[in-house]
């Protein structure tokens, strides 16, 4: 018997033991039914997420009772509704939008474009540089939460 086949064995014995709660093939309430209560709440809430298609409010009414927390986000800081303005999108608009706008912009302003003529390639240039720095502001707020 090789080595291999020998530690594929170790492997399965250990998957096969009735006795170890976690790799049990049992069934889940042979697995919950341990001394651990930190596992069992952890394999009940498992269990109420599965069983759900998609979490709906009562699942984060259920998860913000058991931690304490409540998932907000922060209102859009008035300082950027310019920021929004410059990338031609909503104030408050989603990161998708204004990724697919600071793009679009991007291709219709790029200095390269207006290469031909000087006084065109500097306004391309100064709205490239507002375009730019109003997305990483957004950005910065986004990841951060500051500006």
């Amino acid at each position: 018997m090789g080595m291999l086949h020998r530690l594929g064995n170790v492997i399965k014995s250990y998957l096969n033991d009735e006795d170890d709660r976690v790799f049990s093939k049992s069934g889940s309430e042979k697995r919950r039914s341990g001394h651990d209560p930190d596992l069992d709440a952890a394999f009940e809430e498992l269990e109420d997420f599965l069983s759900h298609d998609k979490p709906g409010p009562e699942f984060r009414e259920k998860r913000e009772q058991k931690t304490g927390a409540r998932e907000q986000t922060p209102p859009v800081p008035e300082e950027l509704r310019r920021d929004f303005a410059e990338l031609e999108v909503p104030f408050g608009a989603s990161r998708e939008a204004c990724k697919e706008s600071y793009k679009k912009l991007l291709k219709i302003h790029h200095p390269d474009r207006h290469a031909a003529h000087e006084g065109n390639m500097k306004k391309a240039t100064e709205k490239t540089a507002r375009i730019n720095a109003a997305y990483d502001r957004i950005e910065k707020w986004r990841e951060t939460g500051k500006l």
